[in-house]
C-alpha cells in the first residue's frame, strides 16, 4: 500500500489501548485481576507488516463462569425474580433506557469495529444503526405481542387469557463477523422476554462491548445481564454441563452447537436458537440480465470479503452463458479497490482472523491441482493480512472449495447444462438457508422457485443474498439453523405460549374481575401499552 494509505483519520485513531479488567456480574463491574488476552488487529500501521496492538480482555475460565451463571439463575429464580415477573412496559423502559445510552458510544463503536474485524466505514456505520434500528422494531414488536395478548378468549365453556413467558436462563454466544448486530439479535430479544442472559463476547470484535458495559450495568436490574470474557471451551462447556441452561443462543458453526448441546445432561430441555453456517449458491439461467447479475454476485460473494452466512459461496452458471459471465466477472473482481477500513471506496479489507489467508490459499492449492483455474489476474496474490479473491473455474465436487465454508474471498464457479444438476446438489446440501436466482422467463422460474422455497428458506430473485430487512425470516435448513431470528420470530423463539385458564362460572368470573380491577396480577390485566 501506499504512504498515503498510513495517513488516518482524526477520528478513527487509536490514540490509546484498551485495557479491559472489568466484567458484569450481578449489576456490578467487577474487576478482574488475572490472566488476560491480548488483543490485536491485522490492520497495520506501518511499511513493514506489523499487527497493532489494541488492548487485553480478561481470560476467564470456569470459576468466573459459574460465578455468572449463578448469578444469572438467581436473578431468574425458577420464574419467581423480578425480571421475569415484571410488567411489559417495565422492561421496555429498561431496553429504551439502554439502547438511548448504546446511541451515546456510536464512534467508539464504529471505530473498534473497524480495527477489530476489518470492516469498512459505512459498513460499520450500518451495523451500528441497524442495530439500534433492530432494538427499536423489537421494542414496538413486543408492544404490538402485547396488545394482543390483552384480552380474554373463550371456548367450550373455558376462558383463557394467553401470553407469551420467558423459558428461562440463556446462554449467548455471538460471531464475530457481525459482533454487535448478530449477537443483540440474540440477546435483546431474549431479555426482554424476561430471561436472563449470560453473554460471552466473540474473541473477535470483543472490545467494542467494552464501550456498552456501563450501558447495560445501569438499565437492567442486577443479574439479568451478566457479560464475560474468555475462550469459549473455558466458558460454555462447563456453564453446559451444570444443566442450568434453558436456551442455547449461538451463531457460529455447526459442530460448536453440537459439542455444546452434548454437554448438557438434559438436552431434551434445551431450546436451541442457533444461526449456522450455510453454503448458499447463485444459480445463473441462459436469460439471465448479465450486468445486473454480475453485480450482485459480486456483492453476495465478496461483500466483508465473503466473511457472511449469507454470502454467496458458490456459483452455478448456466453452459450457454459461461464464457461470457466468467470474462466479464473476472474482469469486476479485479477492479475493487483494497485497503484499510476508512479510506473512500474500500470495498476488500484486511482479513481480521491472522490465519485466514493461508486457509484460502490451501483452497486455492487443492483446486489448482485438481483441474481448477484462477480467472483473474490478481486472483490469489498475497498479503501478510489478505489474499486477493481469486475466481476459479471449472470447480468439481470433489474440491475442498466445493464442500467446505470458505467464509473468505475465493469464488467457486461450475457450469451446468440442465438445471436438474445445481437442484440436486442442494437437495443432496447439509445447509439450506438461501439462494439467489438469476433469470426472466416467469414459465421457467416459476417451477424452480416452487423447488428451490422448499430447499432453503429465502430465495432471492435476481439479486444477491442477504439477512435484512430483519422484519423479515430469517432461519435456514438442515445444519444452517435452529428457530428464526427475525423481529417478529425472535420474541417468539425466546419464550413460551402459557396462560390462566379457568371455566366460565360466577365464582372463577368475579375472582377475574378482581384482579383486572385491582391491577394486581402483572399477568392477568388487559392494558396495554400503545
Amino acid at each position: 500500500m501506499s504512504k498515503k494509505n498510513f495517513i488516518i483519520p482524526e477520528e478513527f485513531r487509536i490514540t490509546k489501548t484498551i485495557e479491559q479488567i472489568h466484567y458484569l456480574v450481578d449489576g456490578e463491574l467487577k474487576e478482574w485481576k488475572g490472566k488476560t488476552t491480548d488483543i490485536h488487529s491485522t490492520i497495520s500501521l506501518t511499511k513493514k507488516y506489523a499487527p497493532t496492538f489494541l488492548g487485553s480482555t480478561p481470560d476467564m475460565g470456569e470459576p468466573e463462569a459459574l460465578e455468572v451463571l449463578d448469578v444469572a439463575v438467581k436473578a431468574y429464580n425458577k420464574g419467581q425474580g423480578t425480571w421475569p415477573t415484571m410488567r411489559v412496559r417495565d422492561r421496555i423502559e429498561c431496553m429504551e433506557h439502554f439502547v438511548e445510552k448504546m446511541k451515546t458510544k456510536r464512534l467508539e463503536v464504529v471505530k473498534l469495529l473497524m480495527w477489530e474485524i476489518g470492516k469498512t466505514l459505512p459498513d460499520s456505520e450500518k451495523e451500528f444503526d441497524r442495530t439500534v434500528d433492530y432494538i427499536y422494531d423489537t421494542i414496538e414488536n413486543y408492544k404490538a405481542l402485547d396488545r394482543d395478548s390483552a384480552k380474554f378468549q373463550k371456548q367450550s365453556g373455558v376462558l383463557a387469557h394467553i401470553r407469551r413467558g420467558p423459558l428461562g436462563v440463556v446462554l449467548c454466544l455471538g460471531p464475530y463477523n457481525y459482533p454487535l448486530n448478530e449477537t443483540f439479535c440474540l440477546l435483546i430479544p431474549a431479555i426482554l422476554m424476561g430471561n436472563t442472559a449470560v453473554f460471552k463476547p466473540a474473541k473477535i470484535g470483543v472490545l467494542l462491548i467494552t464501550p456498552l458495559l456501563e450501558a447495560f450495568q445501569e438499565s437492567f436490574p442486577k443479574g439479568v445481564v451478566n457479560i464475560i470474557f474468555g475462550r469459549g471451551r473455558a466458558i460454555a462447556g462447563p456453564i453446559m454441563k451444570t444443566g442450568k441452561i434453558d436456551v442455547l443462543a449461538l451463531i457460529g458453526h455447526s459442530s460448536s452447537a453440537n459439542a455444546l448441546q452434548e454437554q448438557h445432561p438434559k438436552s431434551n430441555r434445551l431450546r436451541l436458537v442457533l444461526g449456522l453456517e450455510a453454503k448458499n449458491p447463485a444459480v445463473v439461467l441462459p436469460d439471465a440480465d448479465i450486468d445486473l447479475t454480475i453485480s450482485e454476485c459480486l456483492a453476495g460473494t465478496l461483500s466483508f470479503n465473503g466473511q457472511r452466512c449469507t454470502a454467496l459461496k458458490v456459483v452455478y452458471v448456466h453452459d450457454e452463458i459461461i464464457d461470457g459471465f466468467n470474462k466479464a466477472f473476472a474482469e469486476k473482481v479485479d477492479t475493487l479497490k483494497f485497503g484499510n477500513p476508512w479510506e473512500e471506496g474500500v470495498k476488500l479489507t484486511p482479513l481480521p482472523e491472522p490465519q485466514k489467508p493461508a486457509y484460502i490459499q490451501e483452497l486455492l492449492d487443492d483446486a489448482l491441482a485438481k483441474g481448477a483455474k484462477i480467472l483473474n489476474k490478481k486472483g490469489g496474490q498475497r498479503f501478510e493480512n489478505y489474499i486477493w479473491p481469486a475466481v476459479l473455474y471449472p470447480v468439481t465436487k470433489d474440491m475442498r472449495v466445493y464442500k467446505e465454508e470458505q467464509f473468505g474471498p475465493i469464488i467457486p464457479i461450475l457450469s451446468f447444462s440442465d438445471i436438474k444438476e445445481p437442484l440436486d446438489d442442494m437437495a443432496e446440501s447439509n445447509y439450506g438457508q438461501q439462494v439467489s436466482l438469476f433469470g426472466q422467463d416467469v414459465y421457467k422460474l416459476a417451477p424452480l422457485i416452487d423447488t428451490l422455497a422448499n430447499l432453503v428458506c429465502r430465495v432471492n430473485l435476481n439479486s444477491s443474498c442477504q439477512r435484512g430487512p430483519d422484519v423479515y425470516p430469517f432461519t435456514g435448513r438442515k445444519d444452517s439453523a435452529v428457530a428464526t431470528l427475525s423481529v417478529h420470530d425472535s420474541l417468539r423463539s425466546f419464550s413460551i405460549r402459557t396462560f390462566v385458564a379457568s371455566k366460565d362460572n360466577q365464582l372463577n368470573n368475579e375472582i377475574l374481575e378482581r384482579l383486572l380491577e385491582t391491577r394486581t396480577s402483572n399477568f392477568v390485566n388487559t392494558d396495554y401499552i400503545l
